[in-house]
C-alpha cells in the first residue's frame, strides 16, 4: 500500500504514513517552501500551553509539532495511528510518552486534557465529526481545541495559481525527496476536497465546541481553528 483513498479507510492511511516517515518532516519543509515551521509557532501560540497543563498531539506523527508545548513545561502526548512515525519519533525523541491511537476512537478517559491539537492530520481522518466528538469528551471543562489544517486561500487569483501548484508541482517535487512520492497524490487531493474555513467551523460547533473562531495563515492555505468546551 503505498497511497490511500480519499474514502480514508484508516489501515490504508497508516500504511501510506508508515512508508513516508523517515523523511517526512524534510518533505514538508520542501513542499510548503520553509513555511511549515512559521505554521507550528503558530500552532503552539494559539494553544498556549503553560506548565503542568497536559496536552494531547493527535496525528503527531513523529513528535515534531509536540516539541514546542514540551518546551513550555506542559506535559505533552504525542498520539498517531501510524506505528512507522511513532517508530521515528521514539528513535528521536524516547522521553516523549508516545502512544498509538486513532482520532476516533482515544484511548483516553473523559476530561483529561487541557488542550487537544491536531496538525495537518484531522482531513486524513475517516470520520472528521467523530474525531471532533472525542476530542471534546477528552478535553476537560474550560479547555481548548486547536486545529490547524490546510484550508482553502481567500483570494481567488492565489487560489487558483495555489491549486495548480498541489495537482503540477507538488507531485514532482515529491518525487525528488519523498520516499514514497504516491502519498503526496493522494496528499494533494485531500487538500482540494477539505471543506473550507466556515464548514469547518460549523462541524465544530454540532460537536460541542463554543467560541469557534479562525485565523487564516498564508492567505488561507493554512488556518487555525480554536473552540472551547463549556467549564
Amino acid at each position: 500500500m503505498t497511497r490511500a483513498s480519499l474514502n480514508k479507510q484508516p489501515h490504508e492511511v497508516a500504511s501510506m504514513f508508515d512508508h513516508v516517515a523517515e523523511r517526512y518532516d524534510l518533505t514538508n519543509a520542501v513542499l510548503s517552501l520553509g513555511q511549515d515551521r512559521a505554521w507550528r509557532k503558530a500552532v503552539a501560540r494559539a494553544v498556549d500551553a503553560r506548565p503542568a497543563q497536559k496536552v494531547l498531539d493527535l496525528a503527531a506523527g513523529t513528535a515534531t509539532s509536540s516539541l514546542p508545548f514540551a518546551r513550555t513545561g506542559a506535559y505533552v502526548v504525542p498520539c498517531d495511528f501510524s506505528q512507522g512515525m511513532l517508530q521515528v519519533g521514539k528513535g528521536r525523541h524516547s522521553w516523549l510518552p508516545f502512544t498509538a491511537g486513532d482520532a476516533t476512537r482515544l484511548p483516553f478517559k473523559d476530561d483529561v486534557f487541557d488542550a487537544v491539537t491536531i496538525s495537518f492530520g484531522l482531513r486524513n481522518v475517516q470520520d472528521t465529526d467523530a474525531a471532533l466528538r472525542e476530542m471534546y469528551r477528552v478535553t476537560r471543562p474550560g479547555g481548548r481545541v486547536v486545529i490547524c489544517e490546510f484550508s482553502h486561500p481567500t483570494w481567488a487569483p492565489f487560489r487558483t495559481v495555489y491549486t495548480e501548484y498541489l495537482m503540477r508541482a507538488l507531485p514532482p517535487v515529491a518525487r525528488a525527496v519523498s520516499s514514497n512520492p504516491d502519498a503526496y497524490v493522494y496528499l494533494a487531493e485531500s487538500i482540494r476536497a477539505w471543506p473550507d474555513q466556515p464548514a469547518l467551523a460549523e462541524r465544530l460547533g454540532k460537536a460541542g465546541w463554543s467560541k469557534v473562531a479562525w485565523r487564516n495563515l498564508t492567505g488561507g492555505v493554512v488556518t487555525l481553528h480554536r473552540g472551547f468546551k463549556a467549564s
